[in-house]
């Protein structure tokens, strides 16, 4: 699996880190974190002193008073939810923020062989699962309508052929798939509508 390196521009240590546990320590729980993984060193260190501006997504921009009408505004407090596929490499991740903050709430991956629809199924368990553990009463969004319609029926339709690389994701997606069969949550699994109001928080920015 190829190694990334990770800079942070804005959390409780700020820099360059060599793997994504030491970025993990300086992002989960930082409010307004700033961060983004890059392929090699030399590129994360021109990334690290350019500044985030310049590579992470842009804020979206003001809505329109016609989407403000159809669509109002997120609903906070609340949890965004993300997944990403490589499309050369095809590994999968996912990740949970603070729609407010967009502080790090966690991160899987690199998975082999993964898909955006699995990520996302699995990002939004995973969401709910924090919830009841933490005991929050929040909406969760995601902008994946199969991965929610997923989570409804609590069973996956993935086409992905299970190989032996990818064996340990199908285990994570049969046991997020017991999780919900055998337990109950208060929160809302809201759409994110991204036309009005800009990429979700949790947004990887590989579009």
């Amino acid at each position: 699996m190829p190694k990334k390196f990770y800079v942070v521009w804005k959390g409780k240590e700020p820099g360059v880190y060599a793997d994504w546990e030491g970025c993990r320590r300086q992002v989960e729980h930082f409010q307004g974190a700033k961060y983004k993984a890059f392929p090699d060193e030399p590129s994360a260190r021109r990334a690290f002193a350019e500044g985030p501006e310049a590579h992470l997504t842009q804020k979206p921009k003001a809505m329109t008073p016609i989407f403000n009408a159809l669509y109002g505004k997120p609903e906070i407090p609340s949890i965004a939810v993300d997944g990403a596929c490589n499309g050369k490499t095809r590994d999968a991740e996912y990740r949970g923020v603070l729609t407010e903050t967009g502080a790090l709430l966690f991160h899987r991956g690199p998975f082999p062989e993964g898909t955006n629809n699995i990520m996302e199924f699995l990002a939004i368990v995973h969401a709910l699962a924090y919830c009841v553990q933490q005991q929050l009463d929040v909406p969760v969004y995601s902008d994946s309508m199969t991965a929610i319609k997923w989570v409804r029926q609590k069973k996956t339709a993935t086409k992905l052929l299970r190989t032996e690389r990818n064996a340990k994701l199908f285990e994570l997606m049969e046991r997020a798939e017991r999780w919900l069969q055998t337990h109950t949550w208060p929160n809302r699994l809201l759409k994110w509508e991204t036309q009005a109001w800009g990429e979700i928080p949790a947004d990887f920015g590989r579009k």
